[in-house]
């Protein structure tokens, strides 16, 4: 303002092309983005010009100018508020017919200059009082003083954008360490950092042996899906940051140049890529990319330093529940699931209504194993555990996504059917029990003489019961099963299948 004040229209625009350049300069804009050089340069002089042209309109003149006069005041005024308000507009315009973003007229960015600029004014109105009244050195009176402000300006605004990431780290932070599921856990991790920081793609490895092993990946742009699954070590940036366990921090293409691989987008400039650790270890890697040069700063290293943090104890609290809840959930000897988990698995399928209003169709078979005891008594517990196991082995093996196989207790397991009716689960009772007997048990862990493997002939009785011919809830579907299995199979000679539906009716 001084300069279009003292000198005139000309010697301000060349200031401003210039001031343009070294800005662009300094945020790092390249030659993929050279066009906004010209853009800048053209937009800015417009706004030189429409502010010149409002600054004659209301009276100013470089001829007769004084500091004293009110119209002159008023007109330098306005020639200030021209440069604000026409650079407002031409940015917002630009933001969406240019780079298609749906910019606010008043947004955080406008604030701040519309504060700088209530600054600027009477500074630049200052500036030109003491040039015109006591020459150059009316220029270091204000230039020095005004520097300061700027840093100050500077610190404080870098100092806000620091509180807000951290108070948003924090929240994050919360939010990973209340959930218990590990799947959740990355979701919320990569969901909030892909709005948190300036990022075109994000990834979480973990790791798994001698490669990382791709959890979670956002394109946030296009939401396309990776074209990879895991990375080796030293492959990539991920690869590199696993290897050595530092991180890596580049601002444009140029700086990663040497770093070959087709997991990288073509389009990447920048790169912050963080280990994971959990005590001394690294147990995964999180990579950001943008296809912005310069696009993180020490404020967003600082966040994702914070964030891995967070990930690291989160993710290795979600994997110790998940095991323990395994655990508790998991025979002990056949591995199979327990009777709890089975009660559990029922309950909630009766309580889900279908749209009629009823709970879905299912079937329960329960199984016992003839005269187990003998088995135990004849060759040993070792070799009764053994034939549990392959029985077990078996079950799961034919039943297959049809059903759930859990262990009721002893010698006896049972199969839940949901979605399969009475008619089906019965001929499927019946073709698992007929292979359980036509392939006998070879078992090595017995207490005979002879050391040589053992072939055991295992017949099994079936109970079935279904929901709805039989039972209204979960816990009298178990009890029919049961009663169908000892009274319709046991006590009619073993190895059958018996249903529930037939004792009523015999």
């Amino acid at each position: 303002m001084a300069v279009f004040l003292i000198f005139g229209l000309f010697a301000e625009i060349i200031l401003t092309q210039i001031a343009i350049i070294v800005v662009l300069l300094k945020t790092g804009v390249g030659k993929k983005d050279s066009y906004r050089y010209p853009l800048n340069m053209l937009m800015f002089s417009i706004v030189s010009i429409i502010a010149a042209i409002i600054f004659n309109l209301l009276g100013g003149s470089h001829e007769t100018i004084s500091a004293q006069s009110q119209e002159q005041v008023f007109a330098i005024f306005g020639y200030a508020a021209a440069i604000f308000l026409v650079n407002t507009l031409f940015n917002v315009v630009l933001d969406k017919i240019l780079y298609r973003r749906n910019t606010r007229l008043i947004d955080e960015g406008i604030r701040w200059e519309f504060f700088t600029t209530l600054l600027t004014i009477p500074v630049g109105f200052v500036l030109f009082a003491l040039y015109t009244e006591i020459g150059r050195s009316g220029i270091f009176y204000v230039g020095i003083p005004f520097v300061f402000i700027s840093i100050i300006l500077r610190l404080l605004y870098s100092y806000q954008k620091i509180n807000r990431f951290l108070e948003k780290t924090g929240e994050i932070g919360h939010r990973l360490t209340n959930r218990l599921d590990l799947a959740d856990v990355y979701d919320v991790f990569i969901q909030e950092v892909s709005h948190l920081l300036p990022v075109d793609y994000a990834y979480i490895f973990m790791a798994d042996k001698e490669r990382l092993v791709l959890e979670r990946f956002e394109d946030v742009a296009h939401h396309t899906d990776p074209s990879f699954s895991s990375i080796e070590r030293n492959e990539a940036f991920s690869g590199t940051v696993w290897s050595t366990g530092k991180p890596v921090w580049y601002n444009n293409m140029s700086e990663w140049s040497n770093v070959k691989s087709d997991k990288i987008p073509s389009n990447t400039e920048s790169v912050l890529s963080l280990p994971i650790e959990y005590g001394d270890t690294v147990i995964g890697v999180v990579t950001l990319e943008s296809k912005e040069r310069n696009a993180f700063g020490k404020a967003h290293y600082r966040v994702m330093t914070i964030l891995n943090s967070y990930l690291g104890v989160a993710a290795e609290n979600a994997k110790n529940y998940e095991a323990t809840k395994l655990k508790s959930e998991r025979d002990g000897l056949t591995n199979l699931y327990n009777f709890s988990y089975m009660e559990n698995l029922l309950d909630h399928h009766f309580a889900v209504m279908e749209p009629g209003g009823m709970p879905k169709t299912a079937s329960l078979l329960i199984l016992d194993l003839d005269h187990f005891k003998r088995v135990n008594d004849t060759y040993g517990h070792e070799a009764g555990n053994e034939i549990l196991c392959m029985v077990a082995d078996r079950l799961v093996g034919f039943i297959g996504e049809r059903g759930i196989t859990a262990r009721y207790g002893g010698e006896e397991f049972v199969i839940f059917l949901p979605g399969i009716g009475l008619s089906e689960s019965v001929q499927l009772a019946e073709s698992l029990r007929a292979s359980l007997f036509e392939q006998p048990f070879r078992i090595k862990n017995h207490i005979l003489d002879d050391k040589w493997e053992i072939d055991l002939d295992i017949t099994a009785s079936i109970g079935v019961a279904a929901y709805p011919e039989h039972c209204e809830s979960p816990n009298e579907l178990i009890r029919h099963a049961d009663r169908a299995m000892y009274i319709g199979a046991k006590r009619q000679g073993r190895n059958k299948v018996a249903v529930y539906e037939d004792l009523k009716t015999s």
